[in-house]
């Protein structure tokens, strides 16, 4: 049951308490980029989730079965990115032969999943952190989560915000991050909640 419990407590922690986007600000360049559609919002936090697991399905083992086997622990960064950069390459071309329109919305954004800190920060940071692998698994899928969640929520607001008068001071990028930081803002107003339930 304890076992069960830490799992939650990850999934949960990573989706609302250690949300990468908003407490972590890791992954912003999607996130400001990619949510001005709901749909662009969905298929980017979707195709990054994605991306995660697979990512940390991969990086785990090389990590302990190869890279600390073998003492080139220092390798980790170059060894995750081009693992990364295969994966996010393979996603490229299966949404290009079976979701050509999402493929067409996300544009340049999908390529740039490779280069997402947030994709390299979970599959070094459940190392780091010394997670198992079923928790590593956990962790990316609630990071992914996360993600997914920022980015369907500022895609709400910002077609809100673009339905609205908006002082000409504020428009454009000036808005866009204020708005961000208002999310942020609530978000670390979650801080201690997981905790709390499960103390």
């Amino acid at each position: 049951m304890d076992a069960f419990k830490n799992l939650v407590v990850i999934l949960l922690s990573s989706v609302l308490v250690n949300n990468y986007v908003l407490s972590r600000f890791l992954g912003i360049c999607p996130f400001l980029g990619v949510s001005k559609k709901i749909n662009q919002a969905v298929g980017m936090g979707t195709s990054v989730t994605i991306v995660m697991l697979l990512a940390t399905l991969a990086t785990w083992p090389i990590q302990h079965f190869v890279l600390d086997s073998f003492g080139l622990s220092y390798m980790q960064t170059i060894v995750f990115i081009l693992i990364i950069a295969s994966l996010v390459q393979m996603l490229e071309i299966f949404l290009k032969k079976f979701v050509p329109s999402l493929h067409k919305d996300l544009g340049v954004y999908l390529p740039l999943i490779t280069t997402n800190c947030a994709v390299l920060g979970v599959s070094i940071n459940n190392i780091t952190d010394s997670y198992t692998f079923v928790e590593s698994i956990v962790s990316s899928l609630g990071v992914g989560l996360g993600f997914l969640l920022a980015m369907v929520l500022f895609s709400g607001l910002r077609s809100r915000i673009d339905e609205d008068e908006v002082p000409k001071g504020f428009r454009g990028v000036a808005i866009t991050l204020l708005a961000a930081s208002f999310i942020s803002l609530a978000f670390m107003g979650l801080t201690g909640i997981v905790d709390n339930i499960f103390a």
